[in-house]
């Protein structure tokens, strides 16, 4: 069921609003594939924040809850990036005391660390029993989910040339290294002996599954999950990364070697 949330909506719509005032007050629009981008991104939100999902995630249910961090964290941050132009953001990010507090989280390393060290302390068997599920946290675990996700995804996606995206290549082994930290949190999940978050043990799971067997599944959905989503990611980076190399490497004109017919002298030589 849908559980009308006041504060969360009014959060998002708050969000689309200040897109679409940065837009008024520059005096510019997005281009279309930006808009629609953002667009997809509010969509996400609210459907991920504020529809069954939240409830089941908030619910005995681990394995939506997992599903909820992967959209969070993999899905609508690249989203809310390719979709937000650099003029909407460089008066913002370019100010005196911002510039060298982003320009350092921004780094790939401190990015990728921020990011793994969060993801994994928050799957931490012991706190996560007591903070993830208490209501007062939620929101804030949430937002901070998106915050990381876009430090995460920014040396990929990156829209403003001053903080520059990185190469194809190493694009592809940023991501490549991403699957380290994931696998290091999920597989022991998946595989662990015994039930790691009592929380679950606590209800009644909506779909009938036993508290263990709900934990492999948001295992699995996490690493086979995310597995499944880079490797696509992967192929995608690969793709424009050969048709650069395609525009920017000329192909070679050589006019074909011409064959010059033997004269009488040395056709009597041969």
């Amino acid at each position: 069921m849908w559980e009308a949330k006041p504060d969360v909506i009014v959060s998002i719509v708050a969000f689309a609003a200040a897109y679409v005032g940065a837009a008024y007050a520059a005096g510019r629009r997005p281009r279309q594939r930006q808009e629609m981008a953002f667009g997809f991104a509010v969509i996400l939100l609210l459907l991920t924040l504020t529809g069954p999902l939240d409830q089941a995630a908030k619910g005995f249910f681990f394995a939506a809850y997992i599903f909820q961090q992967m959209i969070l964290v993999f899905v609508i941050p690249p989203l809310i990036l390719l979709g937000t132009p650099d003029w909407m953001l460089r008066p913002i990010i370019s100010r005196r005391v911002v510039e060298p507090i982003f320009r350092f989280l921004t780094r790939p390393l401190v990015a990728f660390l921020t990011f793994s060290m969060f993801f994994a302390l928050l799957h931490y068997p012991a706190l996560c029993d007591r903070v993830c599920h208490v209501k007062s946290f939620f929101g804030g675990i949430r937002l901070g989910l998106l915050i990381v996700g876009v430090l995460l995804w920014w040396p990929i996606v990156s829209p403003v040339p001053e903080f520059p995206r990185l190469s194809y290549p190493l694009q592809i082994l940023y991501l490549f290294l991403l699957m380290i930290p994931m696998t290091a949190v999920a597989a022991p999940i998946t595989m662990a002996d015994s039930v790691l978050y009592m929380y679950y043990t606590m209800g009644p799971h909506p779909l009938g599954l036993t508290p263990r067997a709900d934990q492999v599944l948001g295992g699995l959905v996490m690493w086979v999950g995310q597995g499944v989503y880079i490797m696509f990611v992967f192929s995608g980076i690969f793709f424009r990364w050969a048709q650069r190399e395609d525009t920017e490497i000329p192909a070679i004109n050589r006019k074909p070697a011409q064959i010059r017919p033997l004269r009488p002298h040395e056709r009597a030589t041969v």
